[in-house]
């Protein structure tokens, strides 16, 4: 194991609070659309533009919008997001987090964001972890979102590293796909049934740590 590749949202901090204010705000001034609360899974590790596109899938006006329109509704929404994600601070750090960067960084295992959020760079400034990631893809310059591999590929190659030689980490069902499709190693965060194709689930973030990563990583390969 030489790399690994962290989603953001729910493995580093929790944002998705924040998200979901944001798309439920956006729905309701400018969509005329309420967005029931169990509609948040719906979005989970799902990039904006196609978050904008399930939700007006979902409220059937779809073919009222063209892509100009819908480009600057998911900037807009990007907007109220950002001015919420200010507040962040290594408080909002996930449990056991920090300790487990420290474990990556005394083993030098390098380690990258494969993120959907464009704003990682800012959240990671924000939280205090900018320094422990070599590398941050970045969504904008991938064809693909999750569920495809593109953007653990992008990462593992900024890290200069082979994707079979990493392991990826991830708390939703889409980011799990992806992972898996890019030949690293997947190990999944929250439910073990609905993360059931990832090599290995731990309940919380406090169950990381290295020698999980590695032995995981042994018995696989």
């Amino acid at each position: 194991m030489k790399g690994v590749l962290f989603d953001l949202d729910g493995i580093l901090t929790d944002t998705a609070k924040f998200h979901f204010a944001a798309w439920s705000r956006l729905a309701q001034e400018e969509l005329g659309v309420i967005l029931p609360a169990e509609f948040e899974s719906e979005l989970k590790g799902v990039s904006r533009v196609d978050s904008l596109v399930r939700i007006m899938d979902y409220a059937g006006i779809m073919n009222n919008y063209s892509p100009a329109e819908i480009k600057k509704l998911a900037n807009k929404k990007n907007d109220y997001y950002v001015k919420a994600i200010s507040s962040l601070t290594r408080a909002d750090i996930l449990p056991g987090i920090t300790e487990f960067l420290d474990e990556l960084t005394e083993h030098q295992v390098a380690c990258a964001i494969a993120s959907a959020s464009k704003n990682a760079p800012l959240i990671l400034k924000n939280l205090g972890l900018s320094d422990y990631f070599a590398a941050i893809a970045d969504p904008a310059k991938v064809a693909h979102g999750k569920p495809a591999p593109d953007i653990f590929l992008a990462a593992a190659d900024t890290l200069g590293i082979d994707p079979k030689e990493c392991v990826g980490i991830e708390d939703a069902v889409a980011g799990v796909t992806a992972i898996k499709a890019s030949g690293a190693l997947a190990i999944g965060v929250g439910d073990t049934q609905e993360l059931k194709e990832a090599d290995i689930v731990v309940p919380t973030t406090n169950e990381l740590d290295y020698k999980l990563l590695t032995q995981t990583f042994a018995e696989k390969y």
